[in-house]
């Protein structure tokens, strides 16, 4: 008798489908969400806003855009600015209809306690939004970005909690955006990088790894290490890529290039300075 009334704590059959959900985000997207934090107003401990982007055909949630939403935080309430989120949403759909909601974001390490009834809203926006999570403090220069579903927890039929689970999250940089997102990891930055010094920064990136792709064929060869034969295919198919130039073809390539950037920086530079004449030229003729 006793042990037919027993009742057991369970996820909801909605928890079933979170297993396969991965989400990959644009570099983009978490620019976006720093340049928000560095402009949040003075009372504001952390931004949040919504996640805009797409549910691709392999159940993968491709984060693309996104943004803030005002809201003020109490000890156990958070209010959100609705009027100002649909507003938003509109201006964005006019732009760009493909891009629906598919989660919101909030600064800061994991979540808070407010984070359930943010996503509580937007469960009402869209079905099994993606919470995503960027520390903005970039502690001992690394940036701690993660993506969670909640799994509503029931006590027999009764829902009970719900719990927010992490899910795989994709994070995808060009070299461009990759150097980009090294020097906003650091906390101080005296100046931004020239293109010069981005190049060179590249450059030696790429030494970095041709070298590591050198002592992993040498390895290969010499028996020290097993081979991989994906490996061995993306080598190839690198290689194959590159252009089949002769060094003089190379060399002349680079300096016509260089000289074609130098042209531009003259004609730039020319330009300003005509701007510079006639907003002086112009200033005196109003003051004769």
């Amino acid at each position: 008798m006793a042990a037919s009334e027993r009742t057991v704590l369970q996820f909801a059959s909605s928890s079933s489908s979170t297993a396969n959900i991965t989400a990959k985000v644009h570099p983009l997207v978490i620019f976006n969400i720093c340049d928000c934090y560095v402009r949040r107003p003075d009372q504001a401990e952390r931004v949040i806003g919504t996640l805009l982007g797409s549910v691709l055909p392999d159940g993968t949630v491709d984060i693309r855009n996104s943004y803030v939403v005002p809201h003020n935080e109490f000890s156990d309430q958070v209010a959100l600015d609705i009027e100002y989120h649909h507003t938003m949403l509109k201006s964005h759909l006019k732009v760009n209809p493909q891009e629906v909601i598919v989660g919101w974001f909030s600064t800061g390490l994991g979540v808070t306690g407010g984070s359930a009834l943010i996503h509580e809203f937007y469960s009402r926006e869209v079905s099994n939004p993606v919470h995503l999570t960027v520390d903005t403090g970039f502690q001992n220069g690394e940036g701690t970005i993660k993506a969670y579903v909640s799994v509503n927890l029931s006590l027999a039929d009764r829902p009970l909690a719900a719990q927010f689970q992490e899910i795989p999250l994709d994070l995808r940089m060009i070299e461009a955006e990759r150097v980009g997102f090294d020097i906003l990891k650091t906390t101080s930055v005296d100046k931004l990088p020239s293109d010069l010094e981005g190049m060179e920064v590249l450059m030696e990136r790429l030494v970095t790894l041709i070298n590591d792709v050198y002592k992993y064929v040498d390895d290969v060869v010499e028996g020290r290490v097993a081979p991989d034969n994906n490996i061995g295919r993306f080598i190839s198919e690198a290689v194959d890529s590159l252009p089949k130039l002769s060094p003089p073809a190379f060399d002349k390539l680079i300096n016509d290039n260089l000289q074609d950037q130098l042209l531009m920086l003259y004609l730039s530079s020319i330009t300003r300075t005509q701007l510079s004449l006639a907003e002086k030229l112009n200033t005196a003729a109003q003051m004769l």
